[in-house]
Formats: C-alpha cells, sequence, structure tokens
C-alpha cells in the first residue's frame, strides 16, 4: 500500500513539474511546506534532472522552490496565528497544552525563531510543520519570511543539485531520506511522549 501511495505521489510530482515548468515547482514546494507531506526529496532531486537536460537553469529551479516554500510557509503561518492559536486558548487544557506553554513558546520563537525558522528548513519532516507552531506563538512575520527563504533555498539548491547529477537515478534519493525521516520522526514521538509524562505528573 505505502509503495502504491509513493509511485502515485511521484507520478503526480514528475506530472505537475513537467506541464508547468518552474510554477509547478513552485507549487509542488508550497504545497510541501503548508503541512502536506509531499516530499521535496523527489521534487527538487526530479527539476534537477531535467536541467541537467537543459529543460531548466538550476538557480532557476532553486529559487522557484524556495518561493513556493515561503508561499506554503505563509499559508501554515496564516492558519496557525487566526485558527490554531484560537483553538489552543480555547481547548489547549484538554490536549495538555497550557497558557503557561502557550507564553513559553511566545518567548521561545521572540528569542530563537531566526535560528530555528532557518535551520529546520534544513531538517526533513520538521521543515513542513514548522510554519503552523511559528504562527501559533505570533512569531514576527517579516522575519519568518526572510528566514523560510533563505533557510529553503539552499536545501532546495542541494536536492536540485544532487538530481542533476545523478541523471536518470534521480529518485535513488528517496530512499535515504525515508530513513532519516523515520529517525526524525521517532525523536518527536519521544519528546511527545515526555512532554505528556510531565503535564500528567504536574496534574
Amino acid at each position: 500500500m505505502l509503495a502504491i501511495i509513493i509511485s502515485a505521489t511521484t507520478q503526480f510530482i514528475i506530472n505537475s513539474i513537467s506541464s508547468l515548468s518552474y510554477l509547478g515547482i513552485g507549487i509542488m514546494m508550497a504545497i510541501e511546506s503548508a503541512c502536506v507531506p509531499l516530499p521535496s526529496e523527489i521534487i527538487m532531486p526530479f527539476a534537477g534532472f531535467l536541467a541537467a537536460q537543459g529543460k531548466f537553469n538550476l538557480l532557476g529551479v532553486a529559487l522557484a522552490g524556495a518561493l513556493g516554500c515561503v508561499a506554503g510557509s505563509v499559508i501554515a503561518y496564516a492558519v496557525g496565528i487566526w485558527a490554531g492559536r484560537a483553538f489552543i486558548e480555547k481547548y489547549g487544557k484538554y490536549i495538555l497544552i497550557s497558557r503557561h506553554d502557550l507564553a513559553m513558546a511566545d518567548n521561545f520563537f521572540n528569542k530563537y525563531g531566526s535560528s530555528a525558522i532557518f535551520f529546520s528548513r534544513l531538517l526533513p519532516v520538521v521543515r513542513t510543520f514548522i510554519s503552523l507552531p511559528a504562527g501559533i506563538a505570533k512569531m514576527n512575520f517579516n522575519k519568518f519570511v526572510i528566514y523560510t527563504f533563505f533557510g529553503s533555498l539552499p536545501w532546495c539548491l542541494a536536492l536540485a543539485y544532487i538530481g542533476q547529477k545523478l541523471g536518470n537515478h534521480w529518485n535513488v534519493l528517496a530512499p535515504y531520506f525515508h530513513k532519516f525521516d523515520f529517525v526524525i520522526v521517532l525523536i518527536i514521538i519521544v519528546a511527545m511522549v515526555w512532554y505528556v509524562k510531565r503535564h500528567l505528573r504536574k496534574s
């Protein structure tokens, strides 16, 4: 079943970029950055492969990807600041998120938001979802956009460059990143278990 989903996702990405050119790259990366797990590890290497064939410019591919990341991230940020925060303020206590926790998140993004956004863009899984908590914490919007772009650009450029060098074998990259995805997800699960235990102990 998973193989079927991955195959269908890959074909969707290939068709979209092949038919929409740079716009397709931007749209695909926007979807990924809007908290939808559409793998950039497939999007950008395929675009790099097309660059190797002379259909795209490598820098143009990276810029299209980074701008798409910004667009999708702004959508997720807006959902966080307008809907997510209101939901947590009203129902957070039922999912073990107190107003104190929300205040801590606000302080974190006020102090370290720029670094958190920049480096999260270089991490699988985390890069897909970081915009939502940034919006919930009301991170400075201008800084959010700037660091999203400059964090996404090297990620997009690196993946596209690898795809360009791999040529017809551009799709061999995804399985290696999926293994790294597993590690990231495992860390997140451990952190969530610790968080729940901590709050239940306090209760």
